[in-house]
């Protein structure tokens, strides 16, 4: 009986997982969805991504607690939290594991490891994904940039090798800060993000 649970449950997973896969990312140029949506931060405070927003920009993070990808990319992850806020930019990191909410992506999981991290921009709750779906989000971590008037101008990886984040030669999301902040057009705008699929529920 057991083992029928499991597979049960795996084959729910890889359902969501397709899904996922079938949802339309957002284009450059685009408006921040759902701009004015509270969600639930690990500091209990209700915040939304025009909350957060600054005259500058805001950079979004879609990320998680457990993907490997994402505990590789951990001091990448720091390292572009601290230049974003350096340069003046909001930031709201975004769990939008639904399927995982009663274990690993709980909101309390979220809080333990968001203080192990020293996070100290929001990390807010994607409740049934809704944030995920709005952007189109697939991975973990996967990042969006808008500008100071709520413009998306770059999506995808921080990164060329985010599997092996030393070995990186090209530092995507830094880049797109640095030339956005020139009043540049970010060169990529868009590049694959590769990590985990974000674990919707069925």
């Amino acid at each position: 009986m057991n083992k029928l649970i499991t597979i049960a449950a795996g084959l729910l997973f890889s359902v969501a997982a397709i899904a996922g896969e079938n949802i339309k990312s957002i284009d450059i140029g685009a408006k921040i969805p759902m701009a004015d949506a509270k969600m639930m931060s690990t500091d209990e405070k209700q915040v939304s991504l025009n909350d957060a927003k600054t005259q500058t920009g805001l950079l979004v993070m879609f990320s998680c607690n457990t993907c490997p990808y994402v505990i590789k990319s951990q001091a990448r992850t720091t390292e572009m939290l601290e230049y974003s806020k350096k340069m003046g930019l909001g930031v709201v990191i975004v769990n939008s594991n639904e399927a995982k909410r009663d274990g690993d992506d709980s909101k309390k999981a979220m809080t333990k490891y968001a203080k192990a991290q020293g996070y100290d921009v929001p990390y807010v709750v994607d409740e049934k994904s809704k944030l995920a779906d709005a952007f189109g989000a697939t991975r973990t971590p996967e990042v969006f940039l808008f500008d100071g008037n709520g413009k998306l101008m770059y999506k995808g990886a921080m990164e060329d090798n985010p599997a092996n984040p030393s070995e990186s030669t090209e530092l995507f999301l830094k880049n797109a800060i640095d030339q956005m902040a020139t009043g540049m057009l970010p060169d990529p705008n868009s590049t694959k993000s590769i990590g985990c699929t974000i674990k919707r529920a069925s």
